[in-house]
């Protein structure tokens, strides 16, 4: 593992020339004066960019390899979108500037909300949710919003598949719902009888992430549609998956009263790290009245922030939302159109379905498809061996790849999530099948080496739990 810039440096270098102080130093408060140096490690400027050259060689990004992370979307996205961004116009305005002098911002948002509107067969979308779990939020207090208004607060009970997201069931909870599991059949799918079993005068909403986190269509979505409107509910989409459905599926013309997107997921933002997000929320026309505030409204050609919306939730976000990610998604959505939009969830689908019936002759396949954007394989096989599903993942490392999702969804056992996306090509996928198959073998022939790996990485297998529960984040710069 390479050194610290702290363990690097050497008392009295410099990579800069402090001019004299021309200043007066009584202008300085004693309360906030310095009172003794600050502690940056002392070093020349070309070991400095030797020190973060090497780090970066060390680390895997999307420009090193894929990421086939299952429910993560982590594909390539046009760095001109990024430059786009970046334009001093962009990045120069403040949240608090006037609305004369963002008329282009405005635009741009105006035009996001009603590209997204028409893409998810949405009557209007709020860009104020940063995230997706966000999303869900606002999305649940819409719903709340929504039968309190109707004399329904008796609606406490929201249905969640038990292929749904983590994040579902505590977005629930938060808005005062009772989440309530909903078992998935034989095939991963919902089993319209079974909600017909679940539904009554009790349920508000029934949230659905499709294509579910099994990769997999609901193909009764239009009946399951019916039983929850007919028992008074609302449907709900997670829509994190979304670029499995780009020009082929309107989920509000299947049902649908309420959606979130991810736009850091389908729709061109790099999201790793935890950052940046946006999950813009879409419903349909009965649900309008409850959006957030401020919309961006278009009277006479000019652009403003409307904050009369009598029944509004009110402000989800301190300003509008994380402008930067919007900018690349409308960049995004508009250099595809809707030609290339629809071309981006077919070539996920062929990509995902090509490397799932070519690993499912070496890894179990519990659900069989045809999948959709990703599909879920069980390394359980491989347990005769003593070999798990973690030790795949270190051993991929090994081989210079990342590893996919894993042991998500539950309700496969030692599972492995895979999405190869759109972006990846042949070669790539093929590279990454024949490393998995060869892993495979290995578990046979050498199970002692999946335990030890990862073996060539800067740093070896990790107690991951240790890590988890006692995090040490901090440089000790006494030992220095």
């Amino acid at each position: 593992m390479s050194k610290t810039v702290f363990e690097k440096s050497s008392a009295g270098r410099r990579t800069y020339l402090t001019p004299e102080n021309d200043c007066s130093d009584t202008s300085i408060d004693g309360l906030i004066e310095r009172k003794e140096p600050i502690g940056l490690p002392e070093m020349g400027e070309q070991d400095i960019v030797r020190h973060y050259v090497e780090l970066a060689s060390k680390n895997y990004h999307i420009d090193r390899g894929i990421y086939p992370l299952g429910s993560c979307t982590m594909k390539y996205n046009p760095v001109v979108n990024e430059e786009i961004a970046a334009l001093e116009g962009f990045t120069g305005l403040h949240p608090a500037q006037v609305e004369d002098d963002v008329q282009g911002a405005l635009e741009i948002m105006y035009r996001l909300e009603r590209a997204l509107s028409e893409i998810c067969g949405m009557s209007e979308f709020t860009l104020q949710p940063a995230a997706g779990a966000h999303g869900e939020l606002t999305g649940m207090m819409i719903a709340r919003a929504y039968f309190d208004d109707r004399g329904e607060s008796k609606r406490k009970v929201v249905l969640v598949p038990d292929s749904a997201h983590g994040t579902n069931p505590a977005s629930v909870a938060i808005c005062g719902f009772t989440p309530r599991t909903i078992r998935s059949n034989d095939q991963g799918l919902l089993d319209p009888e079974a909600l017909r079993n679940e539904v009554g005068e009790d349920t508000a909403v029934l949230m659905l992430t499709l294509p579910n986190t099994l990769g997999l269509f609901e193909r009764e979505i239009v009946e399951i549609s019916k039983i929850v409107h007919d028992a008074g509910g609302l449907m709900y989409m997670d829509g994190a998956n979304l670029n499995a459905l780009l020009g082929i599926v309107k989920p509000g013309e299947i049902g649908f009263d309420i959606m979130h997107v991810n736009l850091h997921k389908t729709f061109s933002t790099p999201h790793g790290g935890g950052g940046p997000g946006s999950g813009p929320v879409g419903v349909v026309e009965k649900l309008t009245p409850f959006l957030p505030v401020p919309k961006i409204a278009l009277e006479n050609g000019r652009y403003r922030f409307d904050y009369q919306v009598e029944k509004s939730i009110g402000k989800v976000h301190s300003f509008f939302g994380n402008f930067n990610v919007m900018v690349k998604a409308y960049a995004y959505i508009r250099a595809l159109g809707a030609e290339g939009l629809s071309r981006v969830s077919e070539n996920a689908i062929i990509n995902a379905n090509y490397l799932m019936n070519r690993l499912k002759l070496t890894y179990e396949l519990k659900y069989p498809g045809p999948c959709m954007h990703e599909f879920v394989l069980s390394g359980k096989t491989l347990k005769k061996y003593g070999v798990k599903t973690t030790d795949i993942a270190k051993r991929l490392l090994d081989y210079g790849l990342h590893a996919p999702t894993v042991y998500f969804p539950l309700i496969v056992e030692e599972a492995l999530m895979i999405e190869p996306v759109e972006t990846e090509s042949r070669e790539t996928i093929d590279h990454f099948a024949e490393i998995m198959e060869q892993i495979a073998k290995e578990a046979e022939d050498s199970p002692e080496l999946l335990h030890e790996a990862p073996m060539n990485t800067p740093v070896r297998r990790l107690d991951e739990a240790k890590a988890a529960r006692e995090p040490d984040l901090c440089w000790p710069m006494e030992s220095s």
